[in-house]
């Protein structure tokens, strides 16, 4: 998977000048630490190209957006800054709305590309389109490139994953190293003469409008804004230095750092931001809050291979576990006061407020909200996650699912039995009352 830059050769062969390498994007919309530009430099010409699948965006058995506004927004703020970035080298993104796999043979047919390349993705629906690509273009080179930590390069098979975090990180901590972020390159091959052109389309030619739910932060998508926040974050507030204290704050863009956003969409990779720390460790200082960063980036490897190693469980209520919880109800009533912060607890209203309002929730909140669902309202964990798929911009179906089975008792979680006691928890995060004030314009109290 390792490649190297070639420098650009005005001496190439007649077959280099003939070939082509078309690049699917997914959840990887960056040029920089990025195998395709590296490798398109290897052929006459680069075809950048994201599919909007109308699967990821269609309406959910309960009655909502499978993907939300916010989320889309988001998006298409990243493909333009990823066209914007193409541009200033010369070529374009080609954006398609349809279906993935009858869209790329299309593309690969007409152009006779000679080299197809995408990211690999770990979970089932992703899966289905690369299985149904592989068959029809078994070609396709797939590349793991998703996760901190290569799945090659771990000591052991994915199948033999611990189902623990703790014994994971122990093992990967002492035996496993980072690769290094690929070489940034300074051009890229240009698209075929002749291609026609495409526009990313708007939220309103999607079918989709903006919502009425617009207090709080505003958030960006893109590798620029990213980089501008991981640089900010880091080098010049040093906010990384106090993380470790700050990170179950619930109000304001800088008690956590928010990368979540960017790496949910591949704007960022989790290597950029684990060599970027430890750049911050050699110049400015190491502490508990700068390794608790790389020790939440192991986490979000870890649900990643959890969902490589368990497959659809996690998307069944009985988890990876395959217990389901003994009483669960599927009440609609119920579970759309919960999706509006119309329960009655403040705590838990003012979180489902946030996430109505801004896309984003703090981890403090996504847990109180989750254990409030399926441990006081005993509502269906799963509705609660295809919840946050629709809502969360930093949505990642590992993470979010892997998560949601963690608090309903049915994933990899340790301890049996967990709970959070929503009151307790808003004297001791909230004791002010600022932040459920904020998102609460009627007060009460319980």
């Amino acid at each position: 998977m390792r490649s190297s830059i070639a420098a650009k050769d005005v001496g190439e062969t007649n077959m280099k000048k003939q070939s082509i390498h078309l690049h699917w994007y997914r959840n990887d919309l960056r040029l920089e630490d990025h195998f395709a530009p590296a490798l398109a430099q290897k052929h006459a010409h680069f075809v950048p190209v994201f599919v909007i699948d109308p699967r990821t965006y269609k309406q959910h058995p309960l009655g909502f957006a499978k993907t939300g506004v916010k989320r889309m927004a988001f998006l298409l703020e990243s493909l333009q800054q990823l066209d914007y970035a193409l541009q200033r080298m010369g070529s374009k993104l080609l954006v398609f709305t349809g279906y993935p796999e009858v869209i790329i043979p299309s593309l690969v047919n007409k152009l006779e590309a000679v080299h197809l390349t995408a990211t690999k993705e770990y979970t089932a629906e992703e899966n289905r389109v690369e299985d149904a690509l592989s068959t029809s273009l078994p070609g396709i080179s797939l590349y793991h490139d998703l996760t901190l930590i290569h799945p090659d390069d771990l000591p052991f098979d994915v199948s033999d994953l611990p189902e623990i975090f703790t014994s994971f990180r122990k093992i990967v901590e002492s035996k496993v190293y980072v690769r290094a972020v690929y070489p940034a390159v300074d051009w890229i091959p240009p698209l075929p003469p002749g291609l026609p052109l495409t526009q990313i389309p708007t939220l309103e030619q999607l079918g989709m409008f903006h919502s009425e739910f617009e207090k709080g932060l505003r958030f960006k998508g893109g590798f620029a804004t990213g980089n501008e926040r991981l640089q900010e974050y880091l080098f010049d507030s040093r906010l990384i230095s106090t993380y470790k204290q700050t990170r179950n704050g619930l109000f304001g863009m800088d008690y956590s750092s928010k990368f979540s956003l960017w790496l949910s969409v591949g704007a960022l990779s989790a290597r950029m931001i684990y060599h970027a720390v430890k750049e911050y460790e050699q110049s400015v200082e190491s502490n508990e809050s700068t390794y608790w960063m790389i020790f939440e980036l192991l986490w979000r490897d870890y649900f990643k291979f959890i969902a490589m190693k368990h497959g659809n469980a996690i998307f069944k209520p009985g988890g990876i576990k395959g217990a389901i919880p003994s009483l669960q109800l599927h009440d609609k009533t119920i579970f759309q006061r919960w999706c509006n912060g119309q329960t009655g607890n403040d705590f838990v209203d003012a979180g489902m407020k946030e996430l109505l309002h801004t896309g984003y929730l703090s981890n403090r909140l996504r847990q109180n909200v989750a254990s409030y669902l399926c441990k006081d309202l005993k509502i269906d964990w799963t509705w609660g996650a295809a919840w946050f798929e629709s809502k969360l911009i930093d949505y990642d179906p590992c993470s979010n699912w892997g998560n949601w089975m963690y608090i309903a008792g049915v994933g990899n979680d340790p301890r049996e039995g967990r709970y959070f006691n929503t009151h307790k928890q808003a004297t001791m995060y909230d004791p002010d009352e600022t932040y459920r004030s904020y998102w609460l314009e009627s007060h009460y109290h319980q």
